[in-house]
């Protein structure tokens, strides 16, 4: 079985190779790869694995946008230390959802699903099964409704449908709600990219997620790109990045 890591922690992507290795069954890791750009890079031009082991967060960005730039048919087993990603993962190529730290039974589990989906089933069956889980996956879990915002010294919550946009300012997170008014979040940009509706908020860019409600146009920029046009205006870059405009166009068109 021929494996990849997707991991920017290299202690993580070091632990997780040991532990497949003492799993047996002739595991091979072919390849670990830290960021979205190099992954992206080797599996449109490398032969694809049987397995993809798939970390959420990664440096440059969610590991989601590897799916809007490549084709991507093969399994993924995702790993991460956070458990509101769960219905987005489901809704790519996840085979299984792993919350670090890893347990080892919990992993042999993964690789045991994988070996009777793909290789000891027949297609349909392997159809059913997999729908079954997304099925499943999407009754258990739900977007955020509200989220906490700082004023001074005190925590207060916003509906999420009253957010215009997101944005990062350097380390801090804050969100512009459709009256002008800014909040400090408690949440990273990444964060809130896997809590928030995806039907309703994108993220465009590294620095802003948007609601699709405060979108007063989009234009056509430079080398391809769009540049949004927001009510009310966001103080950030408002192009979106080249990787998520195919993104970005099929969202508008939901």
């Amino acid at each position: 079985m021929r494996v990849i890591i997707i991991e920017d922690e290299t202690p993580a992507a070091n632990r997780l190779t040991k532990m497949l290795q003492g799993i047996g069954g002739e595991i091979d890791v072919v390849r670990k790869l830290d960021s979205v750009e190099a992954s992206v890079k080797y599996l449109e031009t490398a032969e694809r694995p049987d397995l993809i082991f798939m970390d959420v967060q990664l440096a440059d960005g969610l590991s989601f946008s590897i799916f809007e730039q490549v084709q991507l048919t093969t399994p993924v087993i995702f790993t991460t230390a956070f458990d509101n990603y769960m219905l987005k993962a489901f809704k790519v190529n996840s085979l299984d959802y792993l919350l670090k730290p890893i347990d080892e039974v919990e992993l042999a589990q993964a690789v045991a699903k994988y070996r009777q989906l793909y290789i000891d089933t027949d297609s349909r069956s392997l159809k059913e099964r997999i729908g079954q889980m997304v099925q499943e996956m999407g009754v258990a879990a739900k977007y955020k409704e509200r989220i906490l915002i700082k004023r001074g010294q005190q925590l207060h919550s916003v509906k999420t449908g009253d957010i215009a946009h997101c944005y990062a300012d350097g380390k801090l997170c804050f969100a512009m709600d459709f009256g002008s008014n800014s909040y400090l979040l408690d949440h990273t940009l990444g964060q809130l990219e896997g809590c928030l509706d995806p039907g309703r908020f994108y993220r465009v860019n590294r620095g802003l997620l948007v609601n699709i409600d405060s979108i007063k146009k989009v234009h056509t920029w430079l080398g391809g790109r769009l540049k949004v046009e927001l009510a009310p205006g966001a103080s950030v870059d408002t192009v979106v990045s080249r990787e998520r405009v195919n993104g970005f166009k099929e969202w508008l068109g939901q």
